[in-house]
């Protein structure tokens, strides 16, 4: 089984597995999107948030979780970053990445979580709905997102 374990989001792992998941979203929609340092470096960190990598040897998938951020009040976070590298999809990997992301929001009080997507990621948007979450209005600003949904926890 891939093991899942929490990582610094400046992390030469965290940093490759978000280089692949800009370059997928480039490719996917068209325009380039390139790594980013986070304007507030914190916002992935303990207490606060957490980014998450699959895979021992290599990275093989991410996920990372926010709170106080746009359309984010008290008791919730924001989940960002799924990614999982195409050698790895089909195996349930987006799910466990998902899972456990919510147990470690559960473990920091937080009451629901809420994401956003696009058109150009319909297995994104499949999986959401199929794991319980509810699409709901825009919360947030993001002009590449064209689907917004919440869970409780």
């Amino acid at each position: 089984m891939i093991p899942i374990r929490p990582c610094p989001a400046t992390a030469p792992e965290a940093m490759a597995c978000l280089t692949a998941y800009f370059a997928e979203l480039s490719a996917r929609f068209g325009q380039t999107f390139a790594p980013y340092a986070d304007a507030d470096p914190g916002a992935l960190e303990p207490p606060r948030g957490l980014f998450l990598i699959a895979g021992a040897a290599e990275p093989l998938g991410c996920v990372a979780l926010r709170t106080a951020t746009e359309g984010i009040g008290p008791g919730l976070g924001e989940v960002k970053r799924l990614w999982v590298a195409p050698a790895a999809r089909g195996a349930g990997l987006a799910r466990r990445l998902m899972a456990e992301v919510e147990a470690r929001a559960r473990a920091m009080g937080l009451t629901a979580l809420r994401l956003d997507t696009s058109h150009h990621l319909p297995e994104a948007r499949a999986l959401y709905l199929r794991d319980g979450w509810t699409e709901i209005a825009a919360y947030n600003s993001n002009p590449h997102a064209d689907h917004w949904f919440e869970k409780p926890l």
